[in-house]
């Protein structure tokens, strides 16, 4: 992880501009790549509503376990759009909105802790795979975008994965977002702080096809 994060060069820099970029700009960006957005709650840091008991997010929940880590409506499927005017809207309503992406439509992330993803990602660079887009949530979690597997017409040719509907039993730790999920992404701040930030690009990389990825992956959760 440490040798990805100290490597310096023009790339990194955009990168480091693009973070700068207020959430809504961002989100534009997604859109205008045909990934759909929905507007984030955000964490409370270093405000009041900080010191009260049990609050850490924007949202009504007290106690909220995944403080701006989701969408502000429970109705994120519906309203999850590329449409720039929707978007504009929301970010001048609310411009310190975390940016979440919904999968399953676009992409789908395979989301693993940092130490196995830094691993698995040195392993498919030493070996030539083309790995895709890949961003870093905080110091927790990092997130692999793939071509999605979409929603077949027949529900019964469904391909189902215990990845996808019981994350933490088949591979401890690998989480995969396909239909009926979502990730936060880019530069969304987690409950720290920290913004997450990409490691490789959407407009640089491709999104790859996933089972080029899982065997790596897997191997590194589990060692």
């Amino acid at each position: 992880m440490a040798d990805v994060v100290r490597r310096r060069g023009p790339k990194v820099r955009g990168r480091a501009a693009e973070r700068q970029q207020p959430p809504g700009a961002v989100a534009a960006g997604y859109a205008s790549m045909g990934w759909p957005v929905c507007l984030g709650a955000h964490a409370y840091r270093g405000t009041l509503a900080a010191m009260e008991p049990g609050r850490a997010c924007s949202c009504d929940r007290m106690g909220c376990p995944a403080p701006g880590a989701h969408p502000v409506s429970s109705a994120w499927q519906m309203q999850a759009t590329v449409d720039l005017n929707v978007i504009q809207g929301w970010w001048e309503t609310r411009p310190e909105a975390n940016v979440i992406l919904v999968t399953g439509q676009v992409f789908d992330v395979l989301d693993l802790p940092v130490p196995a993803g830094s691993a698995a990602l040195e392993q498919m660079q030493a070996a030539g795979v083309a790995v895709g887009p890949v961003a870093v949530l905080g110091q927790d979690r990092m997130l692999f975008f793939v071509v999605t597997r979409g929603s077949p017409a027949d529900e019964d040719e469904w391909w189902t994965s215990g990845l996808d509907c019981e994350p933490e039993s088949v591979v401890e730790g690998l989480r995969w977002h396909c239909r009926d999920s979502y990730v936060p992404a880019p530069p969304s701040c987690d409950a720290s702080g920290q913004a997450a930030r990409w490691l490789r690009s959407p407009r640089e990389h491709p999104l790859p096809d996933a089972l080029r990825l899982l065997e790596y992956l897997v191997d590194a959760c589990e060692a």
